[in-house]
């Protein structure tokens, strides 16, 4: 009978990894910030960052029914919604944007992931067709708010100083990577959004410390919640899916909502 007791404590012990690793990697978390904007009708954003080609639900069904209870002004992606060159991940990507297009005007800006895809032209026109608004390096006015994307590889030279508009009101720039706030900063945006870092992929538990980002290296301080710097707010998302690294610890997939108030 021992071996059986032991059988059995060593197969309950793989359910609970099992388990533990799906909660990490599957089970989605939303984290709200709000912030005084002085805007006479509040605007209410979704935030979504690295999908990788991840699905919460056949045709991300999960994914899709937490952001229409949320009922946003406008949803934002930040990059990186395909891995490199794998082309399952562009129908997953296209079949989410579809749907999200439904529910609000989805406004979107490209990451490093989909710069290496040698298609990403024809990917870009497939996002319009499934009714996403593609802002690599212009502007879009909506609920009375200038948002600008910033394409990945334009970071190296000051296009972003190039496509800041010089409009009174409130500016937000959608950019992929989050560590270079300084001349986010600079350009003058009133909010940034940002992803890439994947919240550090593993994080220390019970705390906020990451592990590793792209671009930051070990421990990064950018990798989640929002970070100031004069007046600009950034709120970086820990994301969606995977990269290089194939599991999440202690880091759950993020839907970020903020309002501006």
């Amino acid at each position: 009978m021992l071996w059986l007791w032991l059988s059995l404590g060593i197969l309950g012990g793989l359910a609970l990894i099992l388990l533990f690793i799906w909660c990490n990697n599957s089970w989605l978390k939303v984290t709200r910030y709000s912030f005084d904007a002085g805007l006479d009708n509040g605007v209410k954003i979704v935030h979504l960052s690295d999908l990788h080609g991840k699905e919460f639900g056949r045709k991300n069904t999960r994914l899709v029914a937490k952001i229409v209870k949320e009922n946003p002004n406008f949803i934002v992606i930040t990059g990186d919604i395909i891995h490199k060159y794998r082309e399952k991940d562009k129908r997953v990507a296209l079949e989410l944007v579809s749907s999200l297009s439904g529910v609000a005007p989805v406004l979107y800006v490209s990451g490093n992931h989909e710069m290496r895809n040698k298609g990403y032209r024809f990917f870009r026109r497939d996002l319009k067709e499934a009714g996403a608004v593609v802002l690599d390096n212009c502007p879009r006015n909506i609920c009375g708010l200038t948002v600008v994307g910033l394409n990945c590889t334009a970071l190296k030279n000051d296009v972003i100083y190039k496509i800041t508009p010089k409009t009174e009101g409130i500016k937000i720039l959608l950019a992929h990577m989050p560590q270079h706030i300084e001349r986010y900063a600079s350009a003058e945006y009133d909010y940034v959004f940002s992803g890439h870092a994947h919240g550090g992929q593993w994080r220390i538990p019970f705390t906020k410390q990451g592990i590793y980002s792209p671009g930051q290296g070990m421990f990064p301080k950018l990798t989640s919640g929002v970070h100031e710097r004069g007046k600009t707010k950034m709120v970086i998302s820990r994301g969606l899916g995977n990269s290089q690294c194939p599991i999440r610890l202690f880091n759950r997939p993020e839907i970020v909502v903020t309002e501006l108030k």
